[in-house]
């Protein structure tokens, strides 16, 4: 399936009914496109079983929470609907997207509470997130912007609007031939990538913010319990973004970016090692088992 997101074959699940592809719109004055009242998931499906499904339900219900917008399904429901959406448009490998946010109602300005929470889950095939640099290492490009204080925006949530910057910064990476950006946070620590959290490796050990400004990936903690498991020693600490240069190998971890070695940040390189293709590997294995 290929094409436009608006003009594709397949079905989406849309408040308990599955409709067709075209027909899963929403009215302009949706709360959640002026204001930022959604939350998200993203998922991948493997051999027909999505990866830490339950989790990834989860954490959608806390994400509403934290943005004051309880969402009025159970893990269990939603569990069903992300499996009908995989039956219905026949795939057993797939990227899945639950989606929930304050739809169209009574309220049309920054007070929402009348307005109805909505819930729709699709799925698509979608291969390598970064392409070709899954296998050769990601080049990023340092973002300007920084990830904010969790005084200023609940930073534990995946909310719509914790992303803005993150398509801006993406974009002016494309732009110099960068496959993602790395932020630093409101204190100048290294932070994470647009949409994946990051790993560094020196000495045998493994370094990686500590997620108290970003968000703590289903992906993050799977690697960091897998390099436990092997024993290697995981820091998980403030790092200065000058630490960099001692730094030996590097990767990125998220749903979609699975476990993708990092060449290049800025002018700081790192080298597609041995612990880098080992973690790769197990992860892939791990999802498929």
């Amino acid at each position: 399936m290929a094409g436009a997101y608006d003009d594709r074959d397949g079905k989406i699940w849309v408040d308990g009914q599955m409709v067709d592809w075209r027909d899963a719109k929403v009215h302009v004055l949706t709360h959640g496109l002026h204001y930022a009242s959604s939350v998200f998931e993203g998922e991948r499906c493997y051999g027909g079983k999505i990866f830490k499904s339950r989790e990834h339900s989860a954490r959608l219900l806390r994400s509403g929470e934290l943005i004051d917008m309880p969402i009025p399904w159970r893990v269990d429901q939603i569990e069903a609907a992300k499996y009908e959406v995989l039956a219905a448009n026949g795939f057993t490998d797939a990227y899945v997207r639950a989606v929930a946010f304050r739809g169209a109602g009574d309220d049309m300005g920054v007070s929402s509470s009348r307005n109805p929470v909505r819930l729709a889950v699709a799925a698509w095939e979608w291969g390598n997130y970064y392409g070709d640099a899954k296998f050769q290492g990601a080049k990023l490009d340092i973002s300007k912007w920084k990830r904010p204080s969790p005084e200023t925006i609940p930073t534990a949530a995946k909310a719509a609007g914790l992303y803005m910057i993150c398509t801006m910064s993406k974009h002016a990476a494309e732009a110099k031939g960068c496959s993602d950006a790395l932020f630093m946070d409101y204190r100048g620590y290294v932070a994470e990538a647009t949409g994946a959290n990051i790993f560094f490796v020196k000495d045998g050990e493994v370094h990686t913010p500590i997620p108290d400004a970003i968000l703590n990936g289903l992906t993050r903690q799977t690697v960091i319990g897998m390099l436990k498991d092997r024993g290697v020693t995981v820091h998980e600490r403030h790092i200065m973004p000058e630490e960099m240069e001692g730094f030996e190998q590097c990767w990125l971890t998220g749903t979609a970016a699975e476990v993708t070695p990092v060449g290049q940040i800025g002018d700081y390189h790192f080298k597609v090692g041995t612990l880098t293709r080992e973690i790769s590997e197990a992860y892939e294995a791990l999802v498929r088992a």
